[in-house]
């Protein structure tokens, strides 16, 4: 049987250390969204998740931010939270087109359009397209960017569901919960060595949603 290097050793000793603390943080966010679910009051729920949140970031190993950055985090910023920013989608599945969505590091993530929702916000009845995370087991995802972005928010846009990672407000009746101010910044925000999807042009808003995460 031949043996490995010491330094081989260690890489795979820490390559499994890596995916089992991402395999921590996501059981942790599934945790987060699982109580934002159950709540009854919204905004208690939204003051939990960013306590949450604000927890992983500073002190768990798959946090976004680059480690010696860590020390000094006081918190996520955000928007004050509005009530009225919550809201409940109307969902009209389409016919399936597969698709490659751009990343932050100029590759593409394979994703099927299956649907749109469609809702009013701030009394302009807007829409934006649904995802589907090709590959084993899949996800919805629903990333979004408006007026903000690139000033006040992230220029790359934001995710209001990922539920393969756990961020998911679930159904309400017939219709998708979408709640803004639960919009967060994709990893690659706060640190290029993450490899994030974002906004694509069919799901770029031209009003401006000032809730959820914010830029400093």
């Amino acid at each position: 049987m031949a043996a490995r290097s010491d330094a081989a050793a260690a890489a795979a000793d820490g390559r499994a250390g890596d995916l089992l603390a991402l395999s921590d943080w996501r059981r942790c966010v599934f945790d987060l969204y699982r109580q934002v679910r159950r709540a009854s009051d919204p905004a208690d729920a939204w003051r939990a998740w960013r306590a949450g949140r604000d927890e992983l970031f500073a002190r768990h190993p798959q946090s976004p931010l680059p480690e010696h950055e860590r020390a000094a985090f006081r918190g996520v910023d955000y928007f004050d939270y509005d009530p009225s920013a919550r809201v409940l989608a109307t969902i009209a599945p389409s016919e399936p087109v597969t698709l490659d969505i751009v990343t932050s590091q100029d590759g593409v993530y394979r994703f099927t359009r299956f649907g749109n929702v469609a809702f009013e916000l701030d009394r302009q009845s807007l829409a934006l397209e649904l995802y589907w995370l090709e590959g084993y087991g899949g996800g919805i995802y629903l990333p979004f960017a408006d007026a903000t972005s690139g000033t006040s928010t992230f220029g790359g846009g934001r995710y209001l569901l990922d539920t393969v990672k756990g961020a998911d407000l679930g159904i309400d009746g017939d219709r998708l919960v979408l709640d803004f101010n639960f919009a967060y910044n994709p990893s690659c925000a706060y640190d290029p060595r993450w490899i994030c999807p974002l906004a694509p042009p069919a799901n770029r808003l031209a009003v401006e949603i000032r809730a959820g995460e914010r830029l400093a």
